[in-house]
């Protein structure tokens, strides 16, 4: 039986023209900019200069508080700016632009754990704290803070939120189908974090292929074990409030959060981030981020850098077969306007 809500709509999920596209990466911009108010929070505070030679992986602004995240370059290259630059959200932004070299030389500090059950709680909460993750579903709320609950909070379950419920959007389950293994991995990660044996994977029935992928590396986990739950296809069931039901009977009410009801979620981006952090020791420098509707001349799935510039993945992917009405960023449900 397909686990669900109460509620919702039915909209035409519109994911057929990329579905079946692999994901393909693309190159970055020539200038590469980083607003340093990428996430929920206080912006972060540059830490180069004009003029600083930086690595791809190397940190450029510091978390500007507990709520905040930490910003890293991408690219190698060079500091060329510290200025306002046009946000995505229509504001100028104080941002770090960084002139790419070609050369994408990585920071030589970055390190990896090879066993992060050596490492406390505290630890993997510092790494991803260090590595600037924050909810990569859109939400973009600093990930230390939500693995942080208060002391007294009891987690019962960690959630992985692989329903992508908004029309159009692909990229996670491409992930799924592409690195599943980073997923269950940091999902693996966030578990030993609460000290849980059980973690759940949600994800909407119009991915069997995804469920199919999900649950046969799931069956070779041998020290947890992994629930890959079915859930019926319809608008918003990965709403955290609304996934949280649909797999735990729990119900988030009105002002509460999630952990008051003992629920942990993760996107499925979030996770592959949290892995790669912890046992590579890389930052967020990339998102995977779908492109398409009937202006895109070839929709598909692509591996951006952080700080590309929207126009260049345009471009990159072909251009625009007419004019577009509008532009989202994010789904069409959820995500906002871009004013040029």
């Amino acid at each position: 039986m397909l686990k669900t809500f109460r509620g919702g709509v039915h909209p035409n999920d519109m994911k057929e023209p990329t579905a079946g596209k692999a994901i393909v990466e693309l190159d970055p911009s020539q200038e590469m900019v980083y607003p340093v108010a990428q996430h929920i929070g206080a912006p972060a505070s540059p830490i180069v200069e004009v003029g600083d030679i930086v690595y791809a992986g190397q940190k450029i602004a510091e978390a500007g508080g507990f709520v905040s995240a930490c910003i890293h370059s991408s690219v190698s290259g060079t500091v060329k700016a510290i200025e306002k630059r046009l946000h995505p959200n229509g504001l100028m932004v104080n941002s770090i632009v960084i002139e790419d070299d070609g050369q994408d030389t990585i920071y030589p500090n970055l390190k990896g754990c090879d066993d992060y059950t050596q490492l406390s709680p505290k630890e993997i909460i510092e790494i991803i704290k260090e590595a600037g993750i924050v909810g990569l579903g859109g939400a973009t709320f600093p990930t230390h803070v939500k693995l942080s609950p208060p002391p007294e909070a009891k987690i019962d379950y960690v959630i992985v939120n692989a329903a992508e419920c908004e029309p159009y959007l692909t990229s996670d389950y491409r992930t799924m189908l592409e690195i599943p293994e980073q997923i269950i991995g940091g999902l693996k990660i966030v578990m030993h974090i609460f000290g849980l044996k059980d973690g759940y994977i949600g994800i909407e029935d119009n991915k069997e292929l995804a469920i199919e992928t999900m649950n046969a590396l799931a069956a070779k986990s041998k020290d947890v074990d992994i629930h890959v739950e079915k859930l019926k296809t319809k608008y918003p069931q990965g709403g955290e409030k609304q996934l949280i039901n649909a797999i735990t009977g729990r119900k988030v009410g009105p002002g509460q959060l999630p952990y008051q009801v003992g629920a942990i979620v993760c996107n499925v981006d979030t996770c592959r981030a949290i892995y790669q952090a912890v046992k590579r020791g890389l930052p967020v420098m990339t998102r995977v981020v779908t492109t398409g509707g009937d202006c895109v001349k070839n929709p598909g799935n692509y591996k951006v850098r952080i700080g590309t510039s929207l126009k260049d993945v345009i471009e990159q992917t072909g251009g625009f077969v007419q004019e577009p009405t509008k532009l989202i960023m994010g789904g069409p449900m959820m995500g906002m306007a871009i004013p040029t």
